[in-house]
């Protein structure tokens, strides 16, 4: 049985005017589409580059002839430009996908404003791994991206690619053999401990702000999540705080996890909120704990800035305020095993709660060691004290070397 091409038109509503679109189906069984151009909905004829529904669905009639007659020149191909396969990405991960809509407008930040300026217009059979580590190489040399944010656009080409390649039979994916770049995960950072907290909470401009730095450091909750605290999450009489929104681009949605979690509320972060309940505004159940003059989520760029101020003037080094996270993280892996420690941060795996562990010094390691082999060694409990002269010499040689 031969089968025939088909299709239909569809209007798609931009924010810059109204787009027509051509999708068809091949006699071998392929999806393709393609831009038409802007729509025209004036009386009269339409401008050069216009089209009507009546228009448009002639050029859709011109395209099925002429694949049925096997003359058009591009039958073999997809038909379809990077622009095409980057907004049906979009699509899928929004909507087949359910995606978190903070997650999607990232991508269609980074997709809008630099895969679709880069790539564009061309057609997807065009693009080749070489153009795209082209793409890569120039991003590096700019050094304007850290070498995670342009991984993250190589990843996103290649699930975009990848998606062409169901949605429109592209036959290769060209953003598998580009390689990313190396990140160096070194473990280290920095952060305040609890009195300098109390003195950044001191420095701070408001009220609510000493609050907020007392528990952001005391609850690890994250930026979105603060913004998204309200006060029927905070459980004063069980000692909780629960995470159960986030807000990211003024979007609000769930964590970024995507599980609800309750964190321990310690007397000390917990008299700073109580503080705050008592304020004449902004009290009610529903109401956000940290609110703009208005009462929506605060505005975290404007916040950063009063935090930097706040470490000035408090004389403190100027951390950023994501490592106030991480001062609870060092202190919380001291009180509780890691598993409780990774639900409470909301962590998707152990290995990220372990740089705490590594981050927090042992003093006592060489001491507690030392005991259980002493004790396996010599389980009557002789008298087996250590070489001190030993221990000397080695720290003198340590000395030495930082010294040198």
């Amino acid at each position: 049985m031969t089968r025939h091409a088909t299709g239909h038109v569809q209007l798609v509503h931009r924010a810059k005017g109204n787009q027509f679109y051509a999708k068809w189906r091949t006699p071998d069984g392929r999806q393709l589409q393609r831009k038409l151009g802007p729509a025209w909905a004036e009386r009269g004829r339409p401008p050069a580059g216009y089209y009507t529904r009546r228009t448009a669905e002639a050029e859709l009639r011109r395209i099925l002839t002429d694949l049925e007659r096997g003359t058009r020149a591009n039958a073999g191909k997809t038909g379809a430009t990077f622009t095409d396969a980057a907004l049906e990405w979009l699509r899928y991960v929004e909507h087949d996908r359910k995606r978190r809509a903070s997650t999607v407008a990232d991508y269609r930040g980074v997709i809008n404003h630099a895969l679709i300026p880069e790539l564009g217009d061309t057609p997807l059979e065009d693009i080749t791994a070489d153009r795209i580590d082209g793409y890569r190489a120039r991003l590096v040399d700019e050094g304007k991206l850290s070498a995670r944010t342009i991984n993250k656009h190589l990843v996103m080409l290649h699930g975009i690619f990848r998606r062409a390649q169901r949605a429109y039979r592209l036959p290769v994916n060209p953003a598998v053999g580009v390689e990313r770049q190396p990140i160096r995960r070194t473990g280290d950072f920095r952060v305040l401990d609890p009195p300098e907290v109390e003195q950044l909470a001191r420095h701070a401009d408001t009220r609510q702000d000493a609050a907020l730095y007392v528990v952001a450091a005391f609850t690890g909750l994250r930026m979105g999540e603060l913004r998204a605290l309200r006060w029927r999450d905070v459980d004063f009489g069980k000692r909780l705080v629960h995470v159960k929104r986030n807000v990211t681009r003024n979007l609000e949605d769930d964590p970024k996890s995507g599980k609800v979690r309750s964190v321990p509320l310690i007397d000390r972060a917990a008299r700073s909120l109580d503080e705050l309940s008592r304020r004449e505004h902004f009290t009610e159940p529903d109401a956000y704990v940290f609110p703009s003059q208005v009462g929506g989520p605060f505005d975290d760029n404007r916040l950063r800035r009063r935090y930097r101020a706040a470490l000035d003037r408090a004389g403190l080094e100027r951390l950023r305020f994501h490592d106030l996270r991480h001062s609870f993280g060092t202190l919380a892996v001291q009180a509780f095993p890691l598993s409780d420690v990774k639900a409470y941060m909301g962590h998707a795996d152990i290995a990220t709660t372990m740089i705490y562990v590594h981050h927090v010094p042992q003093h006592d390691a060489a001491d507690r060691l030392g005991a259980v082999l002493n004790q396996t060694q010599h389980p009557l409990g002789e008298d087996v004290s250590p070489d001190v002269s030993r221990t000397e010499r080695f720290s003198a040689q340590l000395s030495d070397t930082d010294t040198a």
